[in-house]
């Protein structure tokens, strides 16, 4: 009698269809991770630009004015810059956004703007690249 015969590894059509079905997977994931990261990122921004309002406010409650324009937003960084506000800064380090670039900032003392021009750097832009904003 013969012993049935045991083929080893994967038939062509069982190949076939594995890959098929990794690549669906990575065709309905990596859409939606990516999208995620964009979205992240902007929200990162968006809690940076609080932070910085927020000591912006503080700066101001304390000498009268937001920092100049000239000054920027390194101001609230700097110790001993007060002077009757909080002697050790209003922030531990300016942060940069998400995307690596520093966040403008414009004010004319009374009022203020603060803001990232997204993944490009620069000044308008859609989706990725779109500008985020927070002014008083």
């Amino acid at each position: 009698m013969r012993q049935p015969r045991i083929e080893n590894g994967f038939s062509p059509i069982e190949i076939i269809v594995g890959v098929f079905t990794l690549l669906l997977v990575v065709t309905l994931v990596v859409p939606r991770i990516m999208g995620q990261t964009v979205k992240d990122k902007r929200t990162r921004a968006d809690a940076d630009m609080a932070d910085i309002a927020q000591a912006l406010h503080s700066y101001k409650a304390g000498n009268g004015a937001y920092p100049s324009t000239a000054d920027g937003l390194q101001a609230l960084a700097q110790p001993g810059r007060t002077r009757s506000g909080n002697p050790n800064g209003y922030l531990s380090s300016v942060p940069v956004d998400p995307w690596g670039h520093e966040y403008a900032y414009f004010t004319d003392g009374s009022r203020f703007l603060v803001k990232s021009y997204g993944a490009d750097g620069r000044e308008g832009g859609d989706g990725d690249n779109a500008d985020i904003t927070i002014q008083s």
